[in-house]
C-alpha cells in the first residue's frame, strides 16, 4: 500500500489514497482500452491480435505517470496522451494492431470511464466503515437507553434526554445519508462511451453493442447514451457524500463538546500517540473529531464547485469536466476519512454515566421549570406559571438550593401542587417523554430501510 502524502494526511486514508493514485488512474484508463479491443474483437470489428496486443500492452508499470501528466497539462486531457504511449507500446508487437488501438472512441470516453471505475473502487470501502459505524450506534444506543443526560439547546442546559435517543438520532441521520450515497453511486456507476460527438458514428450500426460489451468487461452498468456534458449522476455522488459528511460532522461537534474538560461525559480512544499535545501531557484531544470536522469543513465548497462545473457547453464541455477530477477525488477521500474517522471513534468511545447524572444533578433541578410550568399552567394560567418559574430559577435564589425547595417557600405555590408532584418534579425518569419510543423507531426504520448496492 502507498504512503499517503503528507500534505494530504489528513484529508484521506492510505486505501482511498492508493485509489485515486496515479498508478491507479492509468490503470483505470488502460482498463478501458482493454475493455474496448476485447468488445470490439468479440464482433470482430478489430482483429483479435488487437485486442490480444492491448492487453499486454496494458499494464501500469509500463509507462512513465511524470510523463504522461506533463503532456495531459499540454493535450487537456489524460486522454491523449495515453492512448499515444498506448499505441507506442502496441506498435511494438503490431505495426497493424497499432491502427485500431482506441477505435471509435474519444478521450473523455477513457477519463469519465476512468473516473468510473475509481468511484466503483471506492464504493465498498465507505461501506465497510459505515457498517462498522452502524454498529456501533446501534450498540450504544441499545446500551443506553435509559442513561439519562443533560439535553442542550443553543448550548444551555435544556430537559433531560438519554445517551440512547441521541446516538440513535446519530445512526438515523447517518443511515439516511448512506441510503443516499448507495442510489447515488448505483446510478453514476455506469459506462461513458459516445466517441467524437456523442453517436458513436465511428462504429456504424455497432455502438451499442460495442457499449454494452465493454460495459459487461468492466462490470458497470449501460446508460440509456453518453453523458459527456451530463453531470447530473457524478453530482448526485457529490452531494450525497456533503451530505453524508454533514451529519458526521454533527455527530463529531456533538463527541466534541461532551469532550470538553468541564463537560467530560464521553471521551474518544485513546493509544499510542492518540489524542496527545505537544506541550500539554494531560491532554486528550478530540481528534477523530477533528478530522471529521475539518471535513465537514472542506466538502460544502469542493461539493458547490463541482455544482457550478456542471454547466457544460453542447456536446463536450470546455473547462467544465476538465476541473472535476482532483474535485471528485478531494470529495470522496475526505467522506472516506470521515467515515473511518468516526467508525473508530464510535467503536471505542467511553461514556461516563456518572458524569452524566453529576452534570444534571448541578443544575439544581433548573431544568424542570418547564415541568413545573406545565403543571401550574393548568392550575393558573400559562402566563401566572411562567412568571413564577422566571423567578424561581433566578440564580441568586438557587445558588444554595434547588428548584423544589425554591417552590416550596414561594407564597401561593404549594397550594397548585400535591405532595407527589412536587417531590418526582425533579426527578429525570419521570420527564423523558417520548425518548425510549423514539429511539425504538429510529432502530425500527432503520433495519428495515432498503439496500441500493449494485
Amino acid at each position: 500500500m502507498m504512503s499517503v502524502r503528507l500534505i494530504e494526511s489528513l484529508a484521506t486514508t492510505e486505501t482511498l489514497a492508493e485509489i485515486f493514485s496515479d498508478r491507479s488512474v492509468l490503470q483505470a484508463m488502460l482498463d478501458f482500452e482493454t475493455a474496448l479491443a476485447r468488445a470490439q474483437a468479440k464482433l470482430k470489428i478489430i482483429p483479435h491480435s488487437v485486442a490480444r496486443a492491448v492487453a499486454k500492452a496494458a499494464r501500469v508499470e509500463s509507462y512513465d505517470t511524470s510523463s504522461l501528466a506533463r503532456e495531459t497539462l499540454r493535450a487537456g486531457t489524460p486522454g491523449i496522451p495515453l492512448v499515444k504511449a498506448l499505441r507506442q507500446r502496441v506498435h511494438q508487437e503490431s505495426v497493424a494492431a497499432a491502427d485500431f488501438v482506441h477505435w471509435g472512441a474519444t478521450s473523455q470516453d477513457v477519463a469519465d470511464t476512468a473516473l468510473v471505475l475509481l468511484l466503483k473502487k471506492a464504493a465498498p470501502i465507505l461501506g465497510a466503515d459505515l457498517d462498522r459505524i452502524e454498529k456501533a450506534l446501534q450498540s450504544l444506543s441499545n446500551t443506553h437507553k435509559t442513561t439519562v443526560m443533560l439535553g442542550r439547546t443553543l448550548l444551555q442546559a435544556a430537559p433531560p434526554v438519554t445517551f440512547g435517543l441521541k446516538t440513535a438520532g446519530w445512526l438515523g441521520s447517518v443511515r439516511r445519508g448512506r441510503a443516499q450515497l448507495e442510489r447515488a453511486f448505483s446510478d453514476a456507476l455506469v459506462l461513458q462511451l459516445g466517441g467524437a460527438s456523442g453517436t458513436l458514428a465511428a462504429l456504424g450500426n455497432r455502438g451499442i453493442e460495442v457499449g454494452e460489451l465493454v460495459a459487461k468487461e468492466l462490470k458497470l452498468a449501460y446508460p440509456d447514451a453518453p453523458w459527456h456534458a451530463h453531470r447530473d449522476r457524478l453530482a448526485a455522488v457529490l452531494c450525497a457524500c456533503g451530505v453524508l459528511t454533514g451529519s458526521l460532522g454533527k455527530m463529531a461537534r456533538d463527541i466534541a463538546l461532551l469532550m470538553q474538560s468541564e463537560v467530560a461525559e464521553v471521551a474518544e480512544p485513546g493509544g499510542s500517540g492518540r489524542g496527545g499535545s505537544s506541550t500539554m501531557p494531560q491532554k486528550r484531544n478530540p481528534i477523530a473529531s477533528t478530522i471529521a470536522l475539518a471535513a465537514a469543513n472542506r466538502v460544502p465548497a469542493f461539493v458547490a464547485a463541482f455544482l457550478s462545473q456542471m454547466v457544460q457547453e453542447h456536446e463536450r464541455g470546455v473547462g467544465g469536466w476538465q476541473a472535476e477530477w482532483p474535485t471528485v477525488a478531494a470529495v470522496i477521500q475526505s467522506t472516506g476519512v470521515t467515515i473511518a474517522s468516526m467508525a473508530e471513534t464510535v467503536e471505542g468511545l467511553t461514556v461516563d454515566d456518572k458524569r452524566m447524572a453529576d452534570n444534571l444533578n448541578a443544575t439544581r433541578g433548573s431544568i424542570f421549570a418547564e415541568k413545573a410550568a406545565m403543571i401550574l399552567s393548568r392550575k393558573i394560567g400559562r402566563e401566572a406559571a411562567h412568571k413564577i418559574l422566571e423567578q424561581a430559577t433566578d440564580s441568586k435564589l438557587l445558588r444554595d438550593r434547588r428548584l423544589t425547595k425554591v417552590l416550596s417557600e414561594m407564597p401561593g405555590v404549594l397550594e397548585h401542587f400535591d405532595h407527589k408532584a412536587l417531590s418526582r418534579l425533579e426527578d429525570p425518569q419521570d420527564y423523558l417523554g417520548m425518548a425510549a419510543e423514539f429511539t425504538n423507531r429510529i432502530s425500527r426504520s432503520a433495519g428495515a430501510r432498503p439496500r441500493h448496492r449494485k
